[in-house]
């Protein structure tokens, strides 16, 4: 990627908040709860959650129809050309976005 420019003030805060360790705990444990609770809804629709990280997960299924289905409700998930049955799905960001992901995802 070469070098990748970096405000002042997102230097400063990130250098903050990775200096606050019960900070750093809480964000892990949180996003390690959200990942459980987005496996559990990806699973539940029918898809097989493969792994990924503390910000996204990748899940395996119809990938073709669950890309077209959820885009049409306006959430965007990232399908792979080289791994036609794959899909990656990032944490929804608020209890909103949770609930519509949901109901996207609910049969019918």
């Amino acid at each position: 990627l070469g070098p990748w420019a970096v405000s002042g003030p997102a230097l400063a805060i990130g250098t903050a908040a990775l200096a606050d360790a019960p900070w750093r705990q809480g964000a892990a444990a949180r996003l390690a709860a959200e990942c459980a609770r987005l496996d559990a809804l990806l699973s539940g629709a029918g898809l097989r959650v493969l792994g990924g990280t503390l910000l996204f997960r990748l899940a395996e299924g119809d990938a073709a129809h669950w890309h077209d289905r959820l885009g049409r409700q306006g959430i965007l998930v990232r399908p792979f050309s080289a791994r036609p049955r794959w899909l990656r799905f990032g944490l929804p960001p608020d209890e909103a976005a949770w609930a519509r992901l949901e109901r996207a995802l609910a049969p019918g």
